[in-house]
């Protein structure tokens, strides 16, 4: 039996249904709740642990994601429900199915050994909080991550996440947080280049504050009565 006859009968025995698993040349792996096809990417170096691990979060996905348009729901990226939900479904996985526990873990690490992640010679203090809550819940045993206490209550939000429900405002609080963010790091670039400006000006000996009045004339009282 191949190894793709073993992921593929581990997903459905899983998943407790006739999943379609495929295994392609894709980036990583992938479930579609519509179509029921779980898609693993065709990995030449990762380990049978890490293709177990891939199997046990997509068949998270097969049992725990609804197959529904939340779109209109909340208007927040797609990237950033994902977030949330993976780590809604793999805490439900690790729950119906203790064993995969030292899965996600060993695999987890064999990913980040392998910079899966592409985060090596990166500042991971800068990133936003939505792609620190995605390592933080994939890779945290093995990264210093640290949060401030507003960005901790919302990694507590998806840590206590149980149902898709909980996913969707989860993901709405993180998204208001990175727009705010976002917001304020653009009103504090636009007073750094306003204070760039004043400084070149003073700096260039053409005009100065005390400069600027002499060629006007002195204001006089002769005329008043």
């Amino acid at each position: 039996m191949s190894n793709k006859e073993i992921k593929g009968n581990l997903a459905r025995l899983l998943a407790t249904e006739n999943l379609v698993v495929e295994l392609r040349s894709v980036p990583t792996a992938a479930f579609n709740v519509d179509t029921r096809v779980l898609t693993l990417p065709n990995w030449d170096k990762a380990s049978s642990t890490v293709y177990d691990m891939l199997v046990g979060h997509e068949v998270g996905h097969a049992l725990f994601t609804p197959d529904e348009d939340w779109t209109e729901k909340v208007k927040v990226p797609q990237q950033i429900v994902n977030v949330y939900e993976d780590a809604r479904i793999e805490k439900l996985m690790k729950r119906k199915y203790p064993g995969l526990a030292k899965t996600f873990y060993q695999g987890y690490k064999e990913l980040n050994d392998d910079d899966f992640f592409d985060i090596a010679n990166e500042d991971i203090d800068t990133f936003n909080l939505a792609d620190r809550a995605n390592l933080y819940f994939k890779v945290g045993s093995f990264l210093p991550l640290a949060f401030s206490p507003t960005e901790k209550q919302i990694i507590n939000l998806i840590n206590d996440c149980e149902t898709f429900t909980d996913t969707l405002s989860a993901a709405q609080a993180l998204y208001n947080f990175c727009k705010q963010e976002q917001e304020k790091d653009s009103q504090e670039m636009e007073l750094e280049a306003q204070q760039d400006a004043l400084d070149d000006i003073e700096n260039s000996g053409d005009l100065s504050i005390d400069d600027a009045g002499d060629n006007t004339s002195p204001i006089s009282d002769s005329g008043s009565s």
